[in-house]
């Protein structure tokens, strides 16, 4: 028995809810995040606002799921570069908080879930589509890109891609190339967003053996990278103008041009050896994709006209 508060507290109480966290941290539910901001956009676009509710919620269960159930795959996969790197270093699997064949568990039965939990609410598409996502995040991503390419999160981001895909499908039974200009946003998004939060990590990735860009090459050429990958992101936002209306379309305009001022502040930065702040990019990153999508939500709910 300890004292907390004035009260006393049972130890064996503290070790099981230290267990329930551990295994909450393992789904990562700030990556789930994401699942939010781009499905329900997805699936509102797909029928211009007039999506079931229940269809929505029932899409959104299976697909925070899935998402849980790659993570906690994710996790286990990593446990030994996780125990290296700081930034990684109080994840349950790194601290033994959870057994690591319990989290193996745990990740498998949640994968399965998602499927079968999509295939009985929504449809079948969408229950391979995820189960598709959660195999190449894990065994293409985790265990062969990540630790062999520069490139890893530009091919690997693509399992983050596929919550629009999903939404779409589960409201349309189809994929449809509006689908594809939103995956080929979060596609493009991901490498900047993640390169600047690896800016900040570097010497983490370097111990860990993991060739992250941003660890095997100069700031100069990741910057550069970032402003590229940055402009293919704003274009791919307005792939979507012909279908949506003008509030979309001003938005994705305002918020790609303030994108891009980040991203060539950055660049600009290191050019010049002034000192810069990668995570800022890293944080306002978030910021732009989740108005992007806001938007996008709330002109298929209102159904506004197009500007072409």
């Amino acid at each position: 028995m300890s004292v907390r508060e004035g009260r006393l507290v049972d130890g064996s109480s503290i070790r099981v809810r230290d267990r329930l966290l551990g295994y909450l941290s393992l789904t990562k539910p700030r990556v789930i995040e994401l699942l939010l901001v781009t499905t329900i956009p997805a699936m509102l676009l797909a029928d211009r606002g007039n999506v079931d509710p229940l269809l929505i919620f029932n899409t959104l269960v299976g697909g925070m799921l899935a998402a849980a159930g790659a993570n906690a795959l994710n996790c286990v996969a990593d446990a030994d570069i996780d125990k290296v790197m700081k930034r990684t270093e109080r994840r349950p699997l790194a601290r033994a908080t959870v057994p690591r064949s319990h989290a193996l568990v745990f990740g498998l039965a949640l994968s399965v879930g998602s499927f079968f939990w999509l295939w009985w609410t929504t449809n079948m598409l969408s229950a391979h589509l995820a189960g598709a996502t959660i195999a190449f995040y894990v065994l293409v991503y985790t265990l062969v890109l990540k630790r062999r390419t520069s490139q890893n999160v530009v091919w690997g981001g693509a399992a983050g891609c596929m919550p629009v895909m999903i939404g779409w499908s589960a409201v349309t039974g189809t994929i449809a190339w509006p689908a594809l200009a939103m995956f080929a946003i979060i596609f493009f998004w991901t490498p900047p967003h993640t390169w600047a939060l690896a800016m900040r990590y570097k010497e983490d990735y370097r111990a860990a053996g993991v060739p992250m860009l941003p660890a095997v090459a100069t700031e100069r050429e990741v910057t550069r990278q970032i402003v590229i990958y940055t402009w293919l992101t704003v274009a791919a936002t307005l792939a979507l103008v012909p279908v949506t209306g003008w509030l979309y379309t001003s938005v994705a305009v305002l918020a790609g041009g303030w994108f891009l001022v980040m991203a060539h502040q950055l660049y600009r930065g290191v050019r010049r050896g002034e000192p810069v702040k990668p995570l800022r990019l890293f944080l306002q990153s978030n910021n732009y994709l989740a108005v992007v999508f806001c938007a996008l939500a709330i002109d298929s709910v209102l159904a506004l006209p197009t500007l072409l």
